[in-house]
């Protein structure tokens, strides 16, 4: 079976005639798009009914066509391609369950343009389709596919802040002119904040940066309402870290002031680090500890995760000797070299920190397994045997 089917994707049969919809049969077709013309002469879907129709008389006078043919109009509604879309897949099942044939159906669909043809995959996912048909006016052929493809632009939000922000900009150029000419300013100032603000927002919009800001926006909030201590601790190592830089900055500065001038880079890189490494080490210790009891506190807890502080110190330990060795030879601001001898003892402090930490809380996991971890899983299973 051929079943010719126009549609209307706004129901403006539905609302202009009070018609019910799907209309079945040639006939009511027919009727149906009396009503609409009468109540609209100038509706497209007036053509859209008529030329379903049309198609159904052709195909039942063509000899080649040994099957049955039957025509319906379906419609959907007027808020929305998302509901205007399900109310037709709905129609498009009462119809077939209307026609109750044994033989296969396809269906030949008729649109009067592209916003209707949207619906498509609707139609297709419940009957084959033979073909799609759109009806428009001649004189106008492309104007609906060019109000309707705007419209779906412009209600787009990704692509309407593509378009409109910077056309938005470009248009405030000379009411920004204007006020400047008022303010005698330079006219250059406002080319200049144009060009700056249109920069920006092409780099924002370049690299992608408004999906890192809702990530980060979406995880500090989950973190605020959950009452996690990350969002404290992590605000604090912050101001640990900004400390740490400007005293190391500092001590850069007073280095050179005391006459050490000609510092070499990787003597600036030691005065700076020697100066900040323990701010640094303070804010990971800080971060670490919270992070650990929030696992603590959601039950994910492990005794490895405890390493975190105690890495955080062994790297500090390091990195303290290594950059105090570098120092240049300024007494008078505290920046004396550390001797071979101590770079070794910080050396060998940091690696044993490092081991013996994660020896002993290796021991004390495989001797005091948590809940949910392997060996702990395994031994219920066997006492549950």
């Amino acid at each position: 079976m051929i079943l010719v089917l126009p549609v209307d994707l706004d129901d403006d049969l539905g609302r202009k005639t009070g018609v019910r919809t799907p209309v079945i049969g040639r006939d009511a077709v027919e009727d149906a798009a009396v009503q609409l013309a009468t109540a609209d002469p100038e509706d497209s879907d007036v053509n859209v009914l008529f030329q379903a129709i049309n198609a159904y008389e052709d195909l039942r006078a063509d000899p080649t066509v040994d099957e049955e043919v039957a025509v319906a109009a379906v419609t959907g509604v007027n808020e929305g391609d998302v509901k205007a879309n399900r109310a037709v897949g709905e129609e498009v099942d009462t119809v077939l369950a209307a026609l109750s044939t044994g033989e296969e159906v396809r269906a030949i669909v008729i649109t009067d343009g592209a916003q209707d043809e949207s619906v498509l995959p609707v139609i297709r996912s419940r009957v084959p389709l033979d073909g799609v048909r759109r009806v428009v006016v001649r004189q106008a052929q492309d104007l609906e596919s060019i109000y309707y493809t705007m419209k779906q632009v412009l209600s787009d939000p990704e692509t309407r802040g593509t378009i409109l922000i910077p056309l938005g900009v470009l248009l405030l150029v000379y009411p920004f002119s204007v006020i400047a000419g008022m303010l005698e300013l330079p006219g250059a100032v406002v080319f200049g904040s144009i060009s700056t603000l249109l920069g920006l927002y092409s780099l924002w919009r370049g690299l992608g940066l408004e999906e890192a800001v809702d990530g980060v926006a979406a995880r500090v909030r989950t973190s605020l309402y959950a009452g996690r201590v990350t969002i404290v601790t992590y605000l604090v190592a912050l101001a640990l870290l900004v400390i740490g830089g400007v005293q190391g900055l500092d001590a850069l500065g007073a280095a050179e002031a005391a006459g050490a001038t000609d510092l070499t880079i990787t003597q600036q890189l030691a005065v700076f680090v020697h100066a900040s490494v323990q701010w640094a080490a303070a804010a990971g210790i800080t971060s670490s500890l919270g992070q650990v009891t929030d696992e603590y506190l959601a039950e994910r807890f492990r005794w490895r995760y405890l390493n975190a502080p105690f890495y955080v110190v062994a790297i500090a330990i390091v990195l303290y000797g290594l950059s105090g060795y570098f120092l240049p030879g300024a007494p008078s601001v505290g920046t004396t070299p550390l001797s071979l001898t101590r770079l070794a003892l910080a050396l060998t402090a940091g690696t044993l920190i490092g081991v013996l930490s994660t020896l002993t809380f290796a021991v004390a996991e495989s001797r005091f397994p948590q809940e949910g971890d392997g060996d702990g899983d395994r031994g219920s299973e066997t006492r549950a045997v």
